[in-house]
Formats: structure tokens, sequence, C-alpha cells
């Protein structure tokens, strides 16, 4: 049996310029994101018969590569060159849909999964350049590059996507006591629902396309600030720099941010939080709320909350594969 354990993640600043529509027409994207410890787990053990049998929201038990429905795993078992003889579950800890990553997550575990059951050890940056490969150019997904390696590498990562398709990876300069008061002063909260990130991503990509991005523009200069204020341990810079990233947002494409979820924001400010931001694509799923008591806003919002614990082991095989 092969077990995978592959954290979810959280953007702070530059997300969306992770794009090729736009990095690959500028020079260079840029993002700053942590990986978070709560996490995706996929299991994968020999199947008796010889088939394929996968079990997700859905079941399936198929003969060949070619039955699969799920996009993903049908093009990583093709990736990896592994035929029948598997069954693949995976379990999460926080729903898909939701902000953080979970499609892109999935696809690292998977991979990692996939290469330990044949006894093969792969790189992180190997495991996050093939996620990328199988979700945007196999799949066309229409999406970034940052949540692959957010969850291969794990920490904290200041990333850089260049117009060559190359991507710089590195760790954010702070210390423990800095990355202790990042989790003290933030939190998760969670506004319900689930959602494909694709429709408001793929507006997004043809927003690119079109215009001269420049609400990007000024997100990629607020990323470059993030990473420099944190080298300086300037923790407190993050509150102002989300809430200017989330206006900036906004101006991306239609459903990223509605009156429910600016609301909310607003009654969240006033209770003594100095930013935030919606998660992921828009439209629903987890905030992510800068504050020095997080008691009042609490409080007022009524939502489900998670902490903000720092993950800084990545994509990790939890139980090796042992022969039959």
């Amino acid at each position: 049996m092969v077990i995978t354990r592959t954290p979810f993640r959280v953007s702070f600043a530059g997300g969306g310029s992770d794009m090729r529509e736009y990095y690959g027409r500028r020079p260079y994207g840029a993002v700053v994101s942590a990986a978070i410890r709560h996490y995706m787990y996929i299991v994968i053990h020999p199947y008796f018969h010889d088939k394929i049998r996968i079990k997700y929201a859905q079941t399936e038990d198929v003969a060949t590569i070619d039955e699969i429905r799920h996009p993903i795993v049908r093009e990583a078992l093709r990736k990896v060159e592994i035929g029948t003889g598997i069954e693949i579950a995976s379990f999460a800890d926080v729903p898909a849909g939701t902000g953080l990553g979970s499609s892109s997550t999935f696809t690292v575990g998977l991979l990692h999964a996939l290469y330990a059951f044949k006894g093969q050890s792969v790189t992180r940056e190997q495991l996050a350049k093939e996620a990328c490969m199988i979700e945007i150019d196999i799949l066309g997904e229409p999406i970034g590059k940052q949540d692959q390696y957010a969850a291969a590498l794990g920490g904290m990562n200041y990333l850089r996507f260049n117009p060559d398709e190359s991507v710089d990876a590195a760790p954010v300069s702070l210390d423990l006591r800095g990355r202790g008061l990042l989790e003290e002063r933030l939190r998760l909260y969670y506004v319900g629902g689930d959602r494909s990130a694709s429709a408001i991503l793929s507006e997004q990509k043809k927003q690119l396309q079109r215009t001269d991005a420049t609400a990007l523009d000024r997100m990629v200069a607020l990323a470059d600030d993030l990473r420099q204020s944190f080298h300086q341990w300037e923790v407190d810079a993050l509150g102002d720099n989300l809430r200017r990233g989330w206006e900036l947002k906004q101006q991306l494409a239609q459903g990223i941010g509605n009156p429910h979820i600016n609301g909310l924001m607003e009654r969240a400010l006033r209770c003594g939080a100095s930013g935030g931001k919606l998660l992921g694509a828009g439209g629903t799923g987890f905030l992510l709320l800068y504050a020095h008591d997080h008691a009042p806003i609490m409080r007022e919002l009524g939502c489900r909350t998670l902490p903000f614990r720092i993950d800084l082991e990545g994509s990790q095989v939890i139980e090796p594969f042992a022969a039959r």
C-alpha cells in the first residue's frame, strides 16, 4: 500500500499572474503563497482483478485506462505508465472547490503515489512540473501554475513565473517567530458552498487576452512588496497587502466577489481585521482574514473557521509500498 499526504495552499498575493496568458507577455508573474496543514490523502493498493478501481465521489471499475472518466487519474496513469491491477482512493481534510487549490493538490499527490507504487523516487520540482503539464497542457484547464508548486514544495514561497515557462521558487525568509505571528493572526472563514473555478478563470483568461492587464501588474507588484516586507520581518504588512489585493482581484472577472462576500469582508474589517481576501477563483469557499484578535470577528460572522498552520514538508509518502 502507498499513502501520500499533500498540503493545500493559501495564496497571499499575485494570484492570476501564474497564468500563461499573463506571464507569457510580461517580464514575469509572481505569487507569494503558503502550504497549509490541511491535506489531501491518496491511497493506492494492488487490485486483485486485472482492472483499475478508482474511488472518489464516484467509483469506477474499468478494464483499461481509456475507459476512465476521471481525467486527472486517466492522464496521470498514462504519464507514469501504470496499467491495470491497481486501486486508487482519495480523502481530504476540506471539500473541493473551496479555494485551497484542491485539484492541483490531488494531481501532485496522485503522481507522487503512482511513482512510489512503481518504486521510483521523484523530485518535488518534477511533481509540480508534471502536474502542470497534465492540468494545463493536456487537459486544457484555464488555470495557472502556483497551486502545483505550492503543494509539491511545501513551506512559504515566492514563486516567479517566467516567459520561457520556467518557475523560480524561493523560500520566504521569515524566522520561527515571524511564522508564529502569521499563524496567530491569520484564520480561514468558511463562507459556504463549493464551485468549479473554470467559469471564472476562463473569463479571466479572456480578459487577459484582450486587455492590458494593469490590475495584474499591480498585483505582481504587491507580491514583490510582500516578499520584501517578510524579508524585513514586517508581518503586519500582510493585512493591508491582502486588502489591496482583494480590491484589485475583483477587477479581473465577474463573479469573483459578490454582495454576500463583500458584506462579510466589511463586517470583519469593522471588527478589527486589517485585511483579507476570498481564496481561489472567487464566488465562495474560504475567506482569509488577518487580525490581531479573531474572537470578535468569529462572533460577528458566525462562520465555521479553520486555523492557519504552515506546512513545511510538501507532498510526502507517509506509507511506503510493501512488495507483494
